[in-house]
């Protein structure tokens, strides 16, 4: 009987990186061809029906009161909703990495809630809350506030979807915050904010920069909650992703896929940004790396 190490030394080795090359290429094909189907040709027809008819109705399509209100109005609540997520999710992220407490861990369940359960039963949900049937919703209505089928409305509803992703870029990285640092940091005199802003926030700030550009862009697009809470208001409470919902509905083809045009231009900016910034950052990582050595 051959031993192991015999049949291992009787292949015929010259074949095997045509194997390896030939797999490597199948898998490339595989994964080049779902892309193209799921995310190019989706893109590219999305393109040529928004410049079917030239650039001076895709102009006409996308300046219009309507359009540009919505997607100012979208700017505006996706920018908002970084902002108060970055804040709010970061003292989340200290609450449940640095502290204990009862209910800790279903708490920290709670953060996972907006990606797990569907948009439009968050939206339904708030909707009971705030609105007009809804116990707070009266008791602002009382007071003479509206929350839903308004600004605020909708800005709850983004800030609920988009909770996790400043949550859990953060907490990782506090985890891995040297207490030392910030141990040697108070003997030197130093306050609650100035070791913050030189000793955590350094450590974190990658997961603050790449959970703020998930966050406004999810917010950027999010229509199923919102399509429940704002109403679809032209010139009022109408989202971009809800200005193509309508346009889409009135047949207008082209308004529709010139606003869709815009949102992957932005989305793409942010992305390819996020990217470009990471790089300097892990650049600048290594270059400090190789100063501190002897």
């Amino acid at each position: 009987m051959l031993s192991p190490g015999h049949r291992l030394g009787s292949l015929d080795l010259r074949r095997m990186p045509r194997r390896v090359s030939i797999n490597k290429f199948v898998i490339v094909g595989i994964g080049v061809a779902f892309l193209t189907l799921l995310v190019l040709l989706p893109l590219a027809s999305m393109l040529q029906f928004a410049s079917a008819n030239g650039p001076r109705i895709f102009w006409e399509s996308i300046s219009s009161p309507e359009a540009l209100f919505s997607l100012r109005f979208t700017l505006v609540l996706a920018f908002a909703t970084t902002v108060i997520n970055v804040v709010m999710g970061t003292v989340v992220a200290f609450m449940l990495v640095r502290y204990e407490f009862p209910f800790r861990g279903f708490l920290d369940s709670l953060v996972d809630l907006p990606i797990s359960i569907p948009a439009s039963v968050t939206g339904f949900t708030l909707l009971l809350l705030y609105g007009p049937l809804g116990i707070l919703g009266r008791m602002f209505e009382g007071a003479g506030i509206t929350i839903m089928f308004a600004f605020s409305g909708i800005l709850i509803a983004h800030v609920f979807m988009t909770l996790p992703y400043v949550v859990r870029g953060v907490g990782p990285l506090l985890k891995d915050v040297d207490k030392s640092e910030e141990e040697a940091a108070k003997t030197m005199g130093a306050n609650e904010i100035q070791i913050f802003s030189n000793v955590v926030l350094p450590a974190i700030k990658p997961g603050l920069i790449s959970g703020s550009v998930f966050t406004f862009a999810r917010s950027l697009g999010e229509f199923g909650a919102t399509i429940m809470v704002s109403g679809n208001l032209a010139l009022r409470t109408q989202t971009a992703p809800l200005f193509i919902f309508s346009e889409f509905n009135k047949g207008n083809i082209e308004a529709a896929s010139a606003m869709s045009v815009v949102l992957v231009i932005i989305s793409f900016a942010l992305f390819f940004g996020f990217k470009f910034i990471s790089r300097l950052m892990e650049k600048g990582e290594s270059s400090d790396a190789k100063r501190a050595l002897p």
